[in-house]
């Protein structure tokens, strides 16, 4: 904790909305009352770990009791959907107990991963009795790229007290150990099963080649599964006809978009751009990171803008296949200080999503799409913009590469 925080006591001195260290600490007093060694709980998901990998640590995610909303203690799409803030996410989080053990990534026959693997396939939480190696401990962890998770413990034992519910066509891609881990994501992902489901089933080690099958780390899982459902967007949209000048606003938790359509074809640049006292921005300073991928696609990691770039691809390339259009997209995000503790990559996508929902405003030209987007970020951001947009590899690129036209 910062002398500052000492200092402030929850007043909100460093501008945020939400104070995180009051956030993390009421989430932990709610659900120390009901922290035991051993419970029985309704785990909605499993969690598998990355550090110390190839062994690394796999988790049953689950509150202390059997309940029937365990549903929600992982369901981004619903959270976005019902608009809970911050506060409602964090306490859902907050209680699912940690109940980890360690396992070899191509491990198999062990029965607490047999059991995570149920978990993770099962269509609703699966009821289990869990017993601990001792009392969990309290604690709240944080992270960029997956949402936040309770207290945790070593497992000592578990098993399920009722029959998984595996939908027939998860059931039929498991089963199937000659069918591409790509190719049962995008047949699953066709059939109505969203992503966070995917990935969940990426990261147990139940898809892909036999041979291949292996235990991924969640954070690895969900940015794989962005980003193979946006390569098969890609590659539907290059065949349709550009967009016209457009701009895009909205956005969710403190995480506002900003994206400009250009009439050609596919390309995507994202800049992340932290204002002051924003989650991990605590400067008085706009900090800002950039990736980008021309028409041919990236040949390497979106390692500035990491997971939140294939999360928001994602949305973008859903609604552009929706409309049946191409664009070359510069996207534009702002991180606020209503943005108090980072709540994983989800928020990004579904930010996006929202964003992709609202009204569009058309131009006919670049120059009046320009001049409405710079008034519109200082108005709500008070952030000139020219001097982020001006790193921009994509206006270089449509400023100055050549069109076939200009040679008719």
């Amino acid at each position: 904790m910062k002398v500052l925080c000492v200092k402030c006591k929850g007043r909100k001195f460093c501008g945020r909305e939400i104070c995180p260290v009051i956030a993390k600490s009421e989430s932990m007093f709610k659900v120390k009352e009901l922290t035991e060694k051993d419970f029985f709980g309704s785990s909605p998901a499993p969690f598998v770990g990355q550090y110390g990998y190839p062994y690394v640590n796999v988790g049953i995610l689950s509150p202390p009791v059997i309940t029937e909303d365990a549903w929600e203690y992982d369901a981004p799409r619903h959270w976005s959907a019902s608009n809970y803030g911050i506060p409602k996410i964090v306490d859902y989080r907050s209680a699912l107990i940690n109940s980890r053990f360690k396992a070899q990534i191509k491990e198999s026959k062990n029965r607490f991963l047999n059991l995570c693997q149920e978990i993770g396939m099962a269509s609703k939480p699966v009821d289990v009795e869990v017993n601990l190696e001792k009392k969990p401990s309290i604690r709240m962890d944080f992270s960029p790229e997956t949402a936040p998770m309770g207290p945790r413990g070593e497992l000592k034992n578990a098993k399920a007290t009722e029959n998984p519910k595996i939908h027939t066509k998860v059931d039929k891609v498991v089963s199937d150990t000659d069918l591409k881990a790509t190719e049962a994501i995008e047949y699953l992902y066709k059939n109505e099963f969203d992503e966070n489901f995917l990935s969940r089933l990426l990261s147990i080690g139940t898809l892909g080649l036999k041979k291949n099958r292996k235990l991924v780390p969640t954070r690895f899982a969900i940015t794989a599964c962005d980003d193979i459902l946006g390569k098969n967007f890609i590659s539907k949209i290059k065949d349709y006809p550009v967009s016209n000048y457009q701009v895009y606003f909205g956005g969710y938790l403190g995480n506002y978009y900003v994206i400009m359509f250009f009439p050609e074809v596919w390309s995507y640049e994202l800049f992340e751009t932290y204002a002051p006292k924003a989650s991990w921005n605590t400067s008085k300073e706009v900090q800002f990171m950039t990736d980008y991928e021309p028409y041919d696609g990236r040949k390497t990691y979106a390692f500035d803008t990491a997971g939140g770039y294939y999360a928001a691809r994602l949305g973008l390339l859903e609604k552009l296949n929706s409309i049946k259009r191409q664009t070359s997209a510069l996207v534009l995000r702002f991180i606020t200080g209503e943005y108090s503790v980072p709540l994983g990559v989800w928020v990004c996508r579904e930010s996006m999503r929202k964003t992709m929902n609202a009204k569009q405003i058309e131009f006919s030209s670049r120059e009046l799409m320009m001049s409405y987007t710079k008034n519109l970020i200082k108005e709500k951001f008070n952030i000139d913009v020219d001097n982020i947009i001006k790193h921009s590899i994509l206006l270089k690129n449509i400023k100055q590469q050549k069109k076939l036209s200009s040679f008719f």
